[in-house]
């Protein structure tokens, strides 16, 4: 199935758009939409569009916030379940969103703007979150949440006290026994400081002991009185506390269902308000919704396009016009003309705003698009035959509702048969009464859009002077490929030229013929002039320059005890074996003994230059103890020992 939404682009919208929205379910609304077949349904969506622009001019960027995680918060508070000081506040977080657009849509409906009475819809909530505000402050429950817990952190404060008090009156009791003048906490026991050898002489429990053993700390028995009693009191607290968080949970659940439905209010805005925000992206404007078959575009541009660079396309069909032919040079801007119409056509079914400064646009039944070479590696199909397998689609669903965009229409086959598809593509388009646009080259296609009804030619201009496209859309002239004006400014001799023309148009070329042709242009580029670049100086060619082929050299046979150089860090080494079969040679280096490839060595100094005939290597090879062994074994047998090479 032909997937026309990523064909013009419009998936590249979509992710810009998504970019605007805050809410899951706007991003996945966004992300599904399909342009709506009903039109009272989208006179609806383009005024929301328009209205939620002109807010944000009014009123500035809404207040949008996800409020995604809230409903499991409102299923568990429903079942009757506790929720925590974090989710109440988040809770609170929500309603005070609520609040904010709330007051936000207010203030629009100064200005008369419909979609500012969504602001009925929202329900803040106030008693619920005043009273989640009021009760968790810092992230804990307030002292004046109940009297009782009021009541019970006064009484633990107290107890606190009165042990602490009891361990100081302890210590000036003992001075003579502990190691320290204040007091201290263990596990929650207010203990004091002695030292180990008296701790004994001290009424009271050992609760823990320093980490060298030196000093115990000892809980006095006044204060073990109050610690019974603060804990006591500390279970009361957590049991008051856990009472009010069940509270103000029920408080929530009971408005469950309000909530939700700010919920849904605060994700339909969302979406409403990304689309205002998108057109203020690419400077967007409302298009005229016509119940005619007709499509007006007025300075239209790509969207994605930079607007500084992006030449305004004129365009219009209707009135007894059903199909444009498109022709023009290659990147002339034909392809993206016809990204341009359809993409416009698609937002504004989709409630969008176009970018165009004035757009009249009637609807669609469906938009059925070919565009690209289309081919599918995965299918083996070829260009053409990916071609024809989308155009089957396409004349399959096509209607007199549909809007149809082709590009290179009978491309990638045979010239002669390609020009036949197309003429045969196009009769079936004409007769199916859609709106169709397409591009092409071949100048037969002109001349059948020419004298057909309902189908005129268009071409896309071009500057034969500075060679290059215009990107401007001249309705009723047929274009021209301009390929022979474009050789000839780059070069290619008159000779040439004549040639590739009696070749085009299977006779001998000559000025008179040019307007039977068809290209009576061609004459001011050809020429009668006899003036011929044969033998034109050619410029200086660059010649393969080839490896000189030297006798193989003698190899290089390196010995033990050798001096070389190792690349390619050029550190300097000795050679402690010679070569294997395969090249290695094993090579001392400082504090190393190393197996390296010869290729990568190269003699430095030969050994012969530095050791006697008869030198001993293993003096510079072995250790110490290898070298005492081995002087031993070659005196007399040594029971139990192996000496083993080091390499």
């Amino acid at each position: 199935m032909i997937d026309s939404q990523k064909i013009i682009e419009f998936d590249k919208i979509k992710e810009v758009w998504m970019s605007f929205a805050m809410t899951k379910t706007a991003k996945q609304q966004i992300k599904e939409i399909q342009p709506y077949l009903s039109e009272a349904e989208l006179l609806v969506k383009l005024r929301e569009t328009t209205e939620s622009k002109t807010l944000i001019e009014k009123c500035g960027s809404p207040p949008v916030v996800s409020l995604d995680s809230i409903t499991e918060l409102l299923q568990i508070a429903e079942k009757g379940g506790c929720l925590s000081m974090d989710e109440l506040l988040s809770m609170e977080k929500a309603l005070t969103a609520v609040s904010r657009m709330k007051h936000y849509m207010r203030r629009g409906t100064v200005y008369e703007i419909s979609l500012a009475y969504y602001e009925e819809n929202l329900e803040p909530i106030e008693d619920v979150r005043e009273a989640i505000a009021v009760t968790i402050v810092n992230e804990a429950v307030s002292d004046n949440a109940t009297k009782l817990l009021k009541n019970l952190r006064m009484d633990i404060a107290a107890a606190e006290e009165k042990m602490k008090e009891k361990a100081e009156n302890a210590i000036r009791s003992n001075k003579a026994y502990v190691s320290d003048q204040f007091c201290t906490t263990r596990n929650g026991h207010v203990c004091i400081p002695v030292k180990k050898e008296y701790k004994n002489k001290v009424e009271g429990a050992v609760v823990d002991q320093s980490s060298t053993g030196s000093t115990v700390f000892i809980e006095p028995v006044g204060a073990a009185k109050y610690y019974e009693e603060l804990q006591y009191l500390r279970i009361d607290e957590v049991n008051e506390v856990q009472r009010i968080l069940y509270e103000l949970t029920a408080m929530v659940g009971q408005n469950a269902e309000i909530m939700r439905e700010n919920i849904k209010v605060m994700e339909r805005l969302d979406f409403i308000f990304s689309k205002g925000k998108l057109s203020f992206e690419y400077e967007g404007v409302e298009p005229n919704i016509t119940q005619v078959r007709e499509i007006k575009l007025v300075d239209a541009r790509h969207p994605l396009m930079d607007k500084s660079i992006c030449v305004p396309l004129q365009f219009s069909i209707g009135n007894g016009v059903r199909g444009v032919v498109i022709t023009g040079p290659n990147t002339g801007g034909k392809t993206v003309a016809l990204k341009t119409v359809a993409l416009n056509c698609m937002m504004a079914q989709c409630g969008l705003h176009v970018s165009c400064k004035e757009a009249q646009i009637c609807m669609h039944s469906n938009f059925l698009c070919d565009i690209g070479d289309g081919q599918n590696m995965s299918e083996n199909l070829s260009t053409f035959s990916a071609h024809i397998t989308n155009v089957m689609d396409i004349l399959e669903s096509v209607n007199e509702e549909s809007l149809v965009i082709m590009d290179e229409l009978g491309s990638g086959t045979d010239p002669l048969e390609g020009m036949g598809i197309a003429v045969a593509i196009l009769e079936e388009l004409k007769n199916s009464g859609a709106f169709f646009l397409v591009t092409t080259h071949y100048p037969e296609v002109k001349g059948y859009a020419e004298k057909t009804d309902c189908i005129v030619n268009a071409r896309m201009t071009f500057d034969k002077e500075q060679l290059k496209p215009l990107y401007q859309m001249e309705i009723g002239e047929a274009g021209e490929s301009c390929a022979f004006y474009i050789a000839k400014r780059l070069g290619m001799s008159s000779r040439m030229l004549k040639r590739a023309a009696e070749a085009a148009y299977g006779t001998k070329y000559d000025s008179h013929q040019a307007e039977e042709w068809n290209v009576a242009a061609l004459g001011d580029v050809v020429g009668d002039d006899e003036e011929s670049n044969t033998n034109k100086g050619k410029s200086h060619t660059p010649y393969i320059i080839k490896k000189k082929v030297y006798k193989e050299q003698k190899k290089i046979t390196f010995r033990r005890g050798d001096s070389v150089m190792v690349y390619p860090d050029k550190k300097i080494g000795i050679v402690c074996q010679e070569a294997n079969e395969k090249g290695v040679l094993q090579i001392q280096m400082p504090n190393k003994k190393i197996w390296i490839n010869h290729k990568r060595v190269k003699l430095h100094v030969a050994a012969t230059e530095l050791y006697p005939e008869d030198y001993d290597f293993s003096i510079i090879f072995d250790s110490v103890e290898t070298r005492k062994m081995r002087h031993q074994m070659e005196r007399k047998f040594v029971e139990g020992e192996i000496i083993i090479s080091e390499d």
